[in-house]
């Protein structure tokens, strides 16, 4: 006993520490400064007067020092292509999902076309035609709504390969596909006008018109 308790390796451990350690609880803490300036980043864009969007807005509105929000993003660029990619999960990965899924081709082209059929929020309309205008002056964003965009046309490439699979033969889905994902996205800019079309009834005869011809 007295051997062992002069024994070093013996003495009583510390108890283990719980919790996060203060590095995870300030990179936790970073992240949700992050997220509030890409939630406030998407209200002001999707405003009346996103042509002034700036960093130090963004800051004011959040709540945080500007040099906080260059802490995180390194100008307002970095900002918005950070939006662009907030926003994937709400209009992308539902139709990377529909497409997936197990099915044939009309169970995922109707499961695809229920989607495209549901209206698109205010809040996200405002904010695509938003990045669509920076888009136009910003190199950056540019490249980045264009990978979005050709992630989005995938979808329907890889929904008219599931019908090339099940017919076999040289069926060459990237024309049907694209032929789908242009009209979509000029029925959305029909419909942002009020011009009164049902873009599902359209959608539907389209795809069910390439599907027969193909």
């Amino acid at each position: 006993m007295a051997a062992s308790a002069k024994d070093p390796r013996n003495l009583t451990a510390p108890p283990p520490r719980t919790g996060a350690t203060p590095r995870a609880r300030a990179s936790a803490k970073g992240e949700q400064t992050r997220a509030r300036l890409i939630a406030a980043a998407r209200t002001l864009l999707a405003g009346e007067m996103s042509e002034r969007f700036t960093t130090r807005n963004v800051a004011a509105l959040c709540g945080v020092s500007h040099g906080m929000c260059h802490y995180h993003f390194q100008d307002r660029t970095d900002l918005i292509v950070a939006v662009v990619a907030d926003i994937r999960p709400e209009w992308i990965s539902p139709l990377e999902e529909s497409v997936a899924a197990p099915g044939t081709f009309a169970e995922r082209a109707e499961r695809v076309l229920d989607l495209l059929s549901r209206p698109e929020g205010t809040d996200l309309a405002h904010l695509h035609s938003a990045l669509h205008w920076h888009a136009l002056n910003d190199d950056r964003v540019r490249e980045s709504l264009e990978a979005e965009y050709r992630r989005w046309r995938a979808c329907f490439v890889s929904l008219f390969q599931v019908l090339a699979d099940e017919r076999g033969g040289d069926l060459d889905p990237r024309p049907l596909g694209e032929a789908v994902a242009a009209a979509v996205d000029g029925l959305a800019a029909m419909d942002s006008l009020g011009a009164g079309v049902d873009g599902g009834a359209a959608l539907r005869a389209l795809v069910r018109t390439l599907a027969a011809g193909a």
